[in-house]
């Protein structure tokens, strides 16, 4: 699965295989900064990243696959390259939010969401 970063101004396009599920509310990210909630048993992070073009909002596994921990959410972003990444915060290892791979280990990834905006709601597709 490949992670979606949506802009306010971009459409998502319809897509009849995705099942779109609302985990939460804009009022309960935070800005710059990681969110955990919860989708069919996992823990997912949502990252809410505005910038002057818009708000780009990133889900990933909350799981670290080097230690196993649910600490991804927690982690520090940052940009390595150009690409926006987090860091875990257990062993520093950076993770892109666009493709959920990590920087330093290429056998390690964060499974990634497709992510929106509905209104209000924050939703993610499975």
């Amino acid at each position: 699965m490949s992670l979606t970063a949506i802009k306010h101004s971009e459409p998502v396009a319809p897509d009849s295989s995705l099942a779109w599920h609302t985990v939460c509310g804009r009022e309960d990210l935070v800005t710059n900064s990681g969110v955990v909630v919860w989708l069919d048993g996992a823990q997912v992070a949502l990252f809410y990243l505005p910038d002057a073009e818009g708000s780009q909002l990133y889900a990933v596994d909350n799981r670290d696959p080097q230690s196993g921990v649910n600490v991804i959410g927690r982690g520090l972003i940052g940009s390595i390259k150009g690409d926006l990444v987090i860091a875990s915060p257990l062993y520093k290892q950076h993770f892109r939010l666009k493709d959920g791979s990590c920087l330093e280990y290429p056998e390690q990834r964060l499974r990634v969401w497709p992510v929106r905006f509905e209104g209000e709601d924050v939703q993610l597709a499975v």
